[in-house]
């Protein structure tokens, strides 16, 4: 078959179809442990009961909350974080691009600098 995928990745010639804790079944039913942990999303393992349930529980309410919006659970979470580190604040994000370009614009706005570069690169704007 041919794959209308970009090949971004070495894949393996392995589809996952299950997971269940650390492990990961694919279409034959071999099982195999999970050292990826889903790239991070996974990292209290596959299928976890009580993320289930939770999951389960927030979809009856509403999938999604810009950060434009106050959230009482991301609030709730921030204090807990706060009170147990040395941290102040705390900014939440989905994905490593968010986080690089939140750590341009927090860089930005301690230093003072607009334009951010490294010898001689081309510069990095972020609004």
């Amino acid at each position: 078959m041919t794959s209308h995928l970009f090949q971004t990745y070495g894949r393996r010639n392995i589809e996952l179809v299950k997971g269940s804790g650390t492990e990961v079944i694919d279409e034959n039913g071999k099982q195999y442990l999970d050292f990826t942990s889903g790239i991070g999303v996974c990292n209290l393992g596959h299928c976890h009961p009580k993320v289930m349930k939770a999951v389960q529980e927030q979809l009856h309410d509403i999938w999604h909350i810009s950060n434009l919006f106050t959230n009482s659970l991301q609030e709730e979470v921030a204090s807990l974080l706060t009170e147990n580190t040395a941290l102040d604040s705390v900014f939440f994000c989905n994905s490593g691009a968010e986080a690089n370009e939140a750590a341009l614009k927090l860089a930005r706005k301690h230093t003072g600098y607009w334009k951010i570069s490294r010898h001689n690169m081309s510069a990095v704007f972020s609004w």
